[in-house]
């Protein structure tokens, strides 16, 4: 069993805001994200995470905007990160009675978000036109 986990995780973004929920345990803000479950692709999983979680529908770009670590009950987890064009809200969705669902605008999410690496790609988020790679001079 390896010490590192793979995650994906997406950055709903609709009319200027970004959807957040609640952790699992309630605690903190996060974005849509879990395992990759074997054959998903990472983007598959976003796209699972984003409805299970927080009952979006939407796209993901085709690149993904990066990806960043954290650790968890003693392991590391690697969390590829996608921006999703949110397409539809539902108002009911299978984490309904687990987790909290808000709308914030850039700036409130980055008060909220603890992790640093997602903190830069919610940045980068709203810098990057949907389907086009950063280069240096935007980044």
């Amino acid at each position: 069993m390896p010490i590192w986990m793979r995650q994906a995780a997406a950055i709903p973004v609709r009319d200027g805001r970004i959807c957040l929920v609640t952790s699992s345990s309630g605690r903190r803000w996060v974005v849509p994200k879990g395992q990759i479950d074997p054959g998903h692709t990472p983007g598959e999983a976003a796209l699972v995470e984003a409805w299970e979680e927080a009952g979006l529908v939407g796209a993901l770009d085709s690149e993904p905007l990066g990806s960043y670590s954290y650790e968890k009950l003693g392991r590391e987890l690697h969390v590829l990160v996608y921006r999703m064009a949110v397409t539809d809200v539902r108002d009911t969705w299978p984490e309904r009675n687990l987790r909290s669902r808000v709308w914030v605008t850039l700036d409130e999410a980055l008060d909220r978000i603890e992790e640093p690496g997602l903190r830069d790609l919610l940045r980068l988020a709203f810098r990057v036109k949907p389907a086009t790679r950063p280069t240096l001079a935007s980044a």
